[in-house]
């Protein structure tokens, strides 16, 4: 079947076809350095290559994916100074996001921030705990209740799914994380929104080192090969 012929699908199963690329750049399928080759793609996901061409093209467009010469379309691999920068502003957005929270959240939302983590503090699962993480952040910058601040956190973490699979697939790192959130809610909940900001601000330092130590063993392990 030609592309043409496909025109009439091409919007539906482009955006099945990116957000199952999405899914598998975030979950490490993808990793950095993996090529995109159309007619792979198109036959592993069940669609013809115009959606995957779509697909490619809107994962480029998020700075997820790059033309690397005699090679095509490749998923972006962050340099050293890329991590350090993402995390620098996530530090600067999501410890804004929990002093707005601090001031803004109703206190049926801090009943929920407090039972998400309250759950990811007892999970065993590193997934589970990861998908309860997501959770707990994403409802924490509902609270604060600033769309552009949304915004631009949105386009933050479509970067960092570069580094792929979350540092709360380690289980202890999951407990560690836990303790750091429930330091960032008894801040919301004495509505000090500097203490919550400084509080989330240690929590994503501390995710940051360990993916600092992440990059220098898989450098390490590559220079070693």
């Amino acid at each position: 079947m030609d592309d043409r012929a496909d025109q009439q699908y091409s919007g539906p199963q482009g955006s099945s076809a990116y957000q199952r690329l999405l899914g598998e750049i975030r979950d490490g399928s993808l990793p950095p350095g993996a090529r995109l080759r159309e007619t792979e793609l198109a036959e592993r996901l069940g669609v013809s290559r115009t959606p995957v061409r779509e697909a490619i093209r809107q994962l480029e467009t998020d700075g997820l994916v790059t033309h690397v010469p005699r090679h095509g379309a490749t998923v972006r691999t962050l340099d050293y100074a890329e991590v350090m920068e993402l995390y620098e502003m996530r530090g600067v957005l999501e410890g804004t996001a929990a002093r707005l929270a601090a001031r803004a959240a109703a206190e049926v939302e801090l009943d929920e921030l407090i039972a998400l983590n309250d759950r990811m503090a007892a999970v065993e699962s590193g997934p589970e705990a990861a998908e309860l993480n997501r959770l707990f952040h994403a409802t924490l910058l509902d609270a604060a209740k600033n769309r552009f601040l949304a915004r631009s956190i949105a386009t933050l973490q479509k970067g960092l799914l570069i580094l792929g699979p979350t540092t709360l697939a380690d289980q202890n790192r999951a407990a560690e994380a836990a303790a750091e959130h429930a330091a960032v809610l008894e801040a919301m909940q004495q509505r000090d929104g500097e203490g919550a900001e400084q509080a989330m601000r240690a929590h994503i330092r501390a995710s940051q080192r360990l993916r600092i130590r992440a990059l220098r063993d898989s450098r390490d392990m590559a220079e070693e090969g």
